[in-house]
């Protein structure tokens, strides 16, 4: 009788699963956590992700009921799909959290961010600083002989673009909000 040189979980025809149920795919996730806005609740949660060596890309937080005491956290974080999971279960125990909503996995969400770009620049990467801000509809919040402080809102790459083209034209200094997020629709 020959043997059948067959792999485990190689079928999809077999009665058993014995493929692997996880992904080592690193995915971006937006979290938006409803706590309460008492001292210390910010220290847990980002304790949270410290304690555990989860890196957070962005952070924004503000009241968002003042009646009721209660503010919103938005985390932009990279994990694996498990990782992504543990992380909202963890934040789901902790004490004063309310709600943990990942906006990323919820359907179609909207995503700003605000940032503010000094260019130092004088005749022609003047003129075209000026020329690339009109495109990516900066506002122009201060101005000097030699440099300009330069409003832009938009998505995170929209920034990041921005920030690239001028590089070259003298970009200085860049102070960036980070990513506040809404799911779209009724929900």
């Amino acid at each position: 009788m020959s043997a059948l040189h067959i792999k485990k979980g190689s079928t999809k025809h077999s009665a058993y699963n014995l493929r692997p149920n996880f992904s080592d795919v690193i995915e971006s996730h937006t979290l938006a956590v409803v706590v309460d806005n008492e001292a210390g609740v910010l220290a847990r949660v980002i304790g949270l992700f410290s304690g555990r060596g989860y890196n957070i890309d962005s952070l924004t937080v503000a009241e968002v009921d003042h009646t009721g005491h209660r503010s919103r956290i938005t985390v932009v974080t990279r994990g694996t799909p498990q990782v992504i999971e543990q992380i909202k279960a963890q934040l789901g125990r902790i004490i004063p959290v309310h709600e943990v909503h990942d906006l990323t996995v919820d359907g179609a969400s909207v995503e700003r961010e605000l940032a503010l770009i000094k260019v130092a620049g004088e005749g022609e990467k003047r003129v075209e600083a000026l020329r690339l801000a009109d495109i990516f509809r900066a506002n122009v919040v201060d101005s000097t002989l030699t440099s300009f402080v330069f409003e832009l809102t938009g998505t995170p790459e929209k920034i990041d673009a921005f920030a690239d083209l001028m590089r070259p034209l003298g970009l200085l200094e860049m102070a960036r909000t980070g990513v506040a997020a809404l799911s779209r629709g009724a929900l």
